[in-house]
């Protein structure tokens, strides 16, 4: 059990690096400089889930593109929405619609880094937002998502305040 963990874990490390080298400096470490909360993954404007809205993953089930038109601020972030019904709905709830790990990967947060979200690579899980930084290690995390949700939500408190590049 314990060779079959680090065996997974090496694997996951060593993809996840691997994806790091190959896309350079993640415009979130970049954007995390210019902005004053580390607990959110923003873009260079503020803006969280690279303009997703954050709603019609749960009422859509699918990424859609909000709008500058639709805007609200929760936690240090700005969420756009696709309809004014879905601005509504987050307003009533933010921390119910708002991505967990503050949409950052959530297997990375796992391994205790910072990586961006893509709003591509999703998956509600007990009424929770998650994302993966791509598909492939979306892959890894779906293979044990109560285990991986139980280390990330371990993890997540000693990293949660600290900018990507720091990790």
């Amino acid at each position: 059990m314990f060779h079959s963990t680090l065996r997974h874990t090496i694997l996951v490390s060593t993809l996840l690096a691997a994806f790091a080298v190959s896309v350079g400096t993640p415009l979130t470490a970049q954007a995390q400089d210019q902005n004053s909360t580390a607990a959110v993954n923003l873009d260079t404007q503020g803006v969280a889930l690279h303009g997703y809205d954050p709603v019609a993953y749960f009422t859509l089930k699918t990424p859609t593109l909000g709008k500058a038109a639709y805007t609200q601020s929760f936690e240090g972030a700005t969420y756009r929405f696709a309809s004014k019904e879905n601005l509504k709905k987050f307003k009533a709830h933010p921390a119910q619609y708002a991505p967990q790990f503050g949409g950052f990967c959530a297997m990375g947060v796992v391994l205790e880094k910072k990586l961006d979200g893509d709003p591509q690579a999703w998956r509600v899980v007990d009424g929770k937002l998650y994302l993966n930084v791509n598909k492939d290690i979306q892959k890894k995390w779906l293979e044990d998502v109560p285990g991986h949700i139980v280390k990330a939500g371990q993890a997540w408190p000693e990293i949660k305040n600290k900018a990507p590049k720091d990790l």
